[in-house]
């Protein structure tokens, strides 16, 4: 028998390796060549993409890019996941959620798949009377339960436990969460409550309950108004501080104050920051229980939620693609339980069906993609060790910068955190209004003869603190008023597309401005004359060449023909009798509501 060398792969073996100058000087050629001047020092960066909170991502990583010791799975600072084995035994907890006490659909949910409840209880739930209700049959040793109850926290949490001994659970069988989370709550409403009941919740768990905690840390109310993931990070690291100091003032010690949170994050489409996001969120707050004098307890203890940002109201569809890879990134980050929100969460209350597919998302990423035998899959890849770096020291100064102001409590009373978070809102929306962040089914390839689909109201959650946002709003405000000219008129508001020479010359506009109008409720019209579209505007579609020589005369017939305003697809040019242009960039939102305000379409 022959044994090779155990020299690794020889392949490239007799090929000199290329430096990152030479990658670099590549780079700039090919960029040159395609009209963009660069030099040599300045092409990595023309590739890179920007992030929020300062961050970018760069096109190429190499061993170069230096990041702290992640350390090992279960051991400080966590980065690599709270426990040794992760997720490999069993995958990550599968959590579903529900406002309405419907006994048979928790049933349902536990007998296929999901493993743990999360019920929202009081004001956005059901009565905390029919907490029997929605429990009725369940296993209560085997399912835990995760309470989300706002003001009616301390009630809620009595008739669980009252539940608990009613029903003959041992008190060391008891698993899940209490769900108090004050500050969470008043950055919901504005409404703030004393912490009193919590520390005497906290105390009880702590010691009657090994395997329940009573907090809950939740990020989601900062990431739902328009948060970053630095912002998002501060915020909750911020909060944890909070809940550590009131319940050690109260008598516990930090490593009981530490076992008693549970922090909730949200998990977007864009799966390296969450990823990183997640690996993030562990380091820093075992840095917190570090300097606490709590290492050992410094195990963040996380459940992921898909983003309720993200879920757009039309092609609902097109969310479940969304969510399955929120849920990769959440399970690849080391997420100790998911809640994947149902694909018409945005629309009302999901039916039996979308709760399916929510809980079976996590099924086969852990059973038939067998994403969690591997613990922390991505660890050891330069971008995402990179990332989480950049990310842990942005969420650091953002939760140094909210204790400057007195903490979380004085940084949502004074109104300064929410003026953080609009102000990285606004960015971001300006980002989707012109269409460069994209909303497939919204933005992007929308169909305009859907049925979206109907589904009954959920109880109102709590408002009167920070605002909730999504990515289609200002969208779904359009298209709402494109279905309202609809029903009153049978027919959509049109603009009529002047294709100008041969296919190959306006093929590509024809499809950019097609999809741009249909954003808005605008049905383009490309067959037969403007006369016969029902169109009132108008927009040339053709390549800058055949624009030269035939912009101004199609221009001029198609107001003679009785158009009030036409449109040009391309660069902003000197083109007579073109009133407007569109193009890869514009305000999108602005231009299509200034059409539907010519239309009359209100």
């Amino acid at each position: 028998m022959t044994v090779l060398p155990n020299d690794g792969l020889s392949l490239a073996a007799e090929f000199p390796s290329a430096t990152h100058e030479q990658w670099r000087r590549l780079v700039a050629g090919v960029l040159n060549k395609s009209g963009k001047e660069v030099s040599d020092e300045t092409a990595e960066a023309a590739l890179s993409t920007a992030l929020e909170d300062g961050l970018a991502t760069r096109p190429l990583y190499t061993a170069h890019d230096e990041a702290p010791d992640p350390g090992f799975p279960g051991f400080a600072p966590f980065v690599r996941g709270g426990r040794p084995d992760g997720n490999t035994v069993g995958g990550w907890g599968v959590r579903q959620r529900h406002t309405t006490a419907d006994g048979a659909a928790v049933l349902a949910d536990l007998e296929n798949g999901v493993s743990s409840l999360w019920l929202v209880v009081g004001e956005g739930g059901f009565p905390v009377s029919s907490l029997a209700q929605a429990l009725d049959g369940v296993l209560l040793d085997l399912a835990p339960v995760v309470l989300d109850a706002g003001r009616d926290t301390e009630p809620a949490a009595r008739e669980l436990l009252r539940l608990y001994e009613e029903r003959g659970v041992a008190e060391d069988a008891v698993r899940g969460s209490l769900g108090a989370d004050p500050l969470g709550h008043e950055a919901r409403s504005g409404e703030a409550l004393d912490f009193a009941p919590v520390t005497a919740l906290a105390r009880r768990c702590a010691e009657e309950y090994p395997g329940l905690r009573a907090l809950t840390v939740d990020a989601l109310p900062y990431h739902e108004a328009g948060g970053s993931a630095a912002q998002e990070l501060g915020a909750s690291l911020a909060t944890g501080v909070a809940y550590l100091r009131e319940l050690t003032e109260a008598g516990l010690t930090a490593e009981q104050a530490c076992g008693q949170l549970e922090f909730r994050y949200a998990a977007t489409a864009d799966q390296f920051l969450t990823i990183a996001k997640l690996r993030a969120a562990r380091r820093l707050w075992a840095r917190v229980a570090e300097v606490c004098g709590a290492p050992r307890a410094g195990a963040q203890v996380q459940h992921a939620v898909t983003s309720p940002v993200m879920m757009s109201r039309r092609d609902p569809w097109v969310n479940m693609l969304r969510t399955t890879i929120a849920t990769l990134a959440a399970g690849v980050g080391g997420a100790d339980a998911v809640t994947v929100l149902p694909f018409d969460h945005a629309l009302g209350l999901p039916d039996a069906f979308a709760r399916r597919i929510a809980r079976n998302t996590s099924t086969i990423l852990v059973e038939e993609s067998h994403l969690a035998r591997v613990i922390d899959p991505a660890g050891g890849s330069w971008y995402v060790e990179r990332l989480t770096d950049e990310l842990a020291h942005a969420g650091w100064e953002f939760f140094q910068r909210i204790e400057g102001l007195g903490g979380q409590a004085a940084a949502l009373r004074s109104g300064r955190l929410g003026e953080d978070l609009t102000r990285t809102w606004e960015a971001r929306s300006a980002k989707l209004a012109t269409r460069r962040e994209p909303i497939t089914g919204v933005s992007e390839f929308p169909n305009l003869t859907e049925r979206v689909p109907e589904r009954a109201p959920v109880p109102e959650p709590p408002s009167g603190g920070l605002p909730r946002v999504r990515r289609d709003e200002a969208f779904e405000v359009l298209r709402a008023r494109s279905d309202a000219h609809l029903a009153a008129t049978g027919t959509r508001p049109r603009v009529y597309l002047a294709s100008i020479g041969p296919a190959a010359a306006h093929t590509a506009r024809t499809s950019f401005v097609s999809n741009l109008f249909r954003a808005g409720g605008i049905e383009p019209v490309t067959e037969g004359s403007f006369e016969d579209s029902g169109a009132t505007e108008a927009c040339l579609c053709s390549s800058d060449a055949l624009y030269e020589e035939q912009a101004a005369s199609t221009a001029r017939a198609l107001r003679a023909a009785g158009a009030r305003q036409v449109f040009l697809a391309g660069r902003p040019g000197k083109y007579p009798d073109v009133d407007a242009y569109v193009f890869a960039g514009c305000d999108a939102v602005a231009v299509l509501s200034a059409t539907l305000d010519r239309m009359g379409v209100s």
